[in-house]
This record gives C-alpha cells, structure tokens and sequence, in this order.
C-alpha cells in the first residue's frame, strides 16, 4: 500500500508531548504518530468485533444464566 499524507492540528502540549516521546524512542514523530494510529485502529475494531459479537449472541437469545453472571462477578471482585 503507498503512503498517503495526513495533516492535522495539534495543540502546543501535544506537540512538545509527542516530540519528547518520539526522542524517548529514538523515532522521528511521523513514525510515532503512525505507530499510535495502528494501536488505536487495531483497539477499536476489536472493541467492535466483540460488541457486535455480543449483539449477535443476545439476537440468538445467548444469554448467560444468573449463576455464570454471578460467578463472573464474584471472579472479579476477588481479585487484589
């Protein structure tokens, strides 16, 4: 795929932010800046694919019992 040009608006505090990150790394900022927009694009679409997983799951009426809810919360809050 070949690369396209993005422009985009960033205040004075993003900015120096992303410039001390990208000396941090030893990466230049477009290379960070891509890197941050391929975890975010990757985190959304899972989020999608499991919310529309779910809706798929409950319009086949695959619900879970009131005793594996309570199990999973109780899982949950046992933790430290």
């Amino acid at each position: 795929m070949s690369p396209t040009t993005l422009t985009l608006q960033l205040d004075v505090e993003q900015n120096f932010a992303l410039d001390q990150i990208a000396t941090d790394l030893n990466c230049d900022r477009s290379e960070l800046v891509k890197q941050a927009i391929d975890a975010y694009l990757k985190n959304y679409q899972w989020q999608v694919n499991h919310i529309l997983k779910g809706i798929q799951q409950a319009d086949a009426g695959q619900f879970s019992t009131e005793e594996e809810v309570a199990q999973a919360f109780a899982k949950w809050r046992s933790k430290p």
